[in-house]
């Protein structure tokens, strides 16, 4: 049970944070910013890409140095700064990032005791007595995870566990040591989970609350807010624009808060569209768990696959592009046939044919370099000469890409992996987009963006199908599916079990189509 909230506001905060500006050159990121965090609460932090919350959690783990004299407390007790991270373990402060710090060449149980390993803290160590204790820990939380295995074959959300588990494991040790309540700082960790794993990550949130200890939690999603956090706190611009308790807002009054101005979220279906006769036929797609599925796509039309986690909805698309084997299927472009089980990436793109991972770093760009060369990558041919790039005519294209989908900073020089995630989804649409695709496969395209990009990247796709590409977007986001799809089709156990057109569409729709089609399922 969490503290009560006489108690809670009775005692000092654990975390207070009072005045704390900081400039980058001529920017200023963060503008005189004050936070305070109840002991025994989740205190989420919101606000779009640049408005701060970064700055304000690298000058917190000790990334960055604040300007001025701002005045951080933990505990009541106040922390010199720039923060160092004896000070932090100290005070009883523990951090899991988007990335999570965890290495996949290594077990789970190694992993888990990374930073002693690092450290040379101990001489000798006995594997045994620490995989028990790891098994013992794991249960503590409910989490069925073997320590010896690597950590390479984990889930993405197992590893998610791996890495609170392991920073609030830390946490506690440290608490006993300097008699600190304690305070977790989960900064963006479930931006490439769907909406089963992101629950089974809240229930470790809580599970850690109950332990005593207050939590940070980060988030671009206001949905996720507002389920898991007591409090939150609002940056825009660099400054509070608002805090709030959760239990009193609505996601309309969050949305204001975070863009400056009001959105009714019931006008964001699209206009009904003239569409013209179908152009694209999907015939009999099957593999892995998906039953034989059929479709038939009209040029500009957008189509919505969703379901339940495990349906199979999300594997149509990675099936017809040939990243996952098909056992059979056929695929009709503009009257050119394809055997889909034959196909593989290469071939797809030649066929006019695009995918948009849903990691997008892992499947769909090279963090590691910039942005001209991950947008050029599929037009290198078309704009520089057999025997040598023109780097000119390289970074001018960039540039009108970047412009035109809004990509920021503008610089195309800049690395892929220092950008905002909706800049990196944005940088990812241009690179493809200006292909002029016939059928464009879309997979959580606005996972990891937060509101005000989400928007772009609809009106990305919006133009895309003006321009005649037909669009398959698979999604376990119903407001998205709302906001762009001309029909969704709803799979339980890998058969198409609904499908919602027009006016039919809504965000309720399509939860209430995805639940009452399993339990159907489940019954048959």
């Amino acid at each position: 049970m969490r503290l009560s909230e006489d108690r809670a506001a009775s005692e000092p905060p654990v975390l207070r944070i009072s005045e704390l500006s900081k400039n980058f050159g001529g920017a200023r990121a963060l503008d005189d910013v004050s936070l305070a965090v109840r002991h025994g609460e989740v205190h989420g932090l919101l606000g779009q890409n640049g408005s701060g919350k970064s700055t304000l959690i690298k000058i917190l783990c000790g990334f960055h140095a604040p300007d001025g004299s701002p005045v951080i407390e933990i505990d009541g007790r106040p922390v010199s700064l720039p923060v160092s991270v004896a000070s932090l373990r100290a005070h009883g402060v523990a951090f899991v990032h988007q990335h999570l710090g965890l290495m996949p060449s290594l077990t789970v149980l190694e992993n888990l005791m990374l930073s002693e390993l690092a450290a040379g803290a101990r001489g000798y160590i006995d594997w045994q007595a620490e995989a028990r204790r790891a098994r013992d820990l794991f249960a503590r939380y409910e989490i069925d995870l073997d320590p010896l295995a690597p950590l390479s074959d984990l889930t993405p959300v197992a590893r998610a566990q791996v890495a609170i588990v392991r920073a609030f494991d830390e946490l506690r040790r440290d608490r006993a040591k300097s008699h600190a309540r304690g305070l977790l700082v989960l900064d963006e960790p479930t931006p490439f989970l769907p909406a089963h794993d992101v629950e089974v990550l809240f229930r470790l949130v809580r599970e850690i609350v109950a332990d005593g200890a207050s939590v940070i939690f980060v988030s671009h999603d206001i949905d996720e807010v507002l389920e898991i956090t007591d409090r939150a706190t609002v940056l825009r611009d660099g400054r509070v624009a608002g805090v709030f308790e959760t239990a009193q807002v609505s996601k309309a009054e969050v949305i204001r808060l975070i863009v400056g101005r009001s959105v009714d979220l019931d006008a964001m279906r699209p206009p009904p569209k003239t569409l013209a006769s179908p152009s694209i036929v999907i015939s009999d797609l099957a593999g892995g768990g998906l039953a034989p599925f059929s479709l038939s796509l009209a040029p500009g039309e957008v189509v919505g696959l969703t379901g339940l986690i495990g349906s199979g909805y999300d594997e149509v698309i990675y099936r017809l592009y040939g990243a996952s084997p098909a056992s059979s299927g056929t695929l009709v472009l503009d009257g050119e046939t394809v055997a889909v089980a034959r196909l593989d990436p290469q071939r797809a793109i030649a066929c006019g044919c695009v995918l948009i991972p849903g990691n997008r770093l892992q499947s769909g760009a090279v963090a590691t370099l910039s942005v001209s060369e991950n947008v050029n990558q599929p037009v290198f041919g078309a704009i520089s000469r057999a025997w040598a790039l023109s780097d000119t005519a390289l970074l001018r294209n960039a540039a009108n890409l970047a412009a035109r989908f809004d990509v920021r900073p503008r610089d195309p020089q800049t690395l892929l992996g220092s950008l905002s995630g909706g800049n990196q989804q944005k940088v990812v649409l241009a690179k493809w987009f200006q292909t002029r695709p016939r059928l464009i496969l879309l997979d959580e395209p606005t996972q990891g963006v937060d509101v005000g990009a989400r928007a772009q990247v609809f009106g990305a796709v919006d133009e895309a199908a003006a321009q005649g590409a037909a669009v398959l977007c698979a999604s376990s986001d119903y407001e998205q599916l709302t906001a762009i799809c001309d029909r969704v089709v709803v799979f339980a156990r890998g058969r198409v079990v609904a499908e919602l057109g027009g006016s039919a569409i809504s965000k309720a729709a399509i939860a209430e189509a995805c639940y009452r089609s399993e339990a159907n399922e489940e019954r048959r």
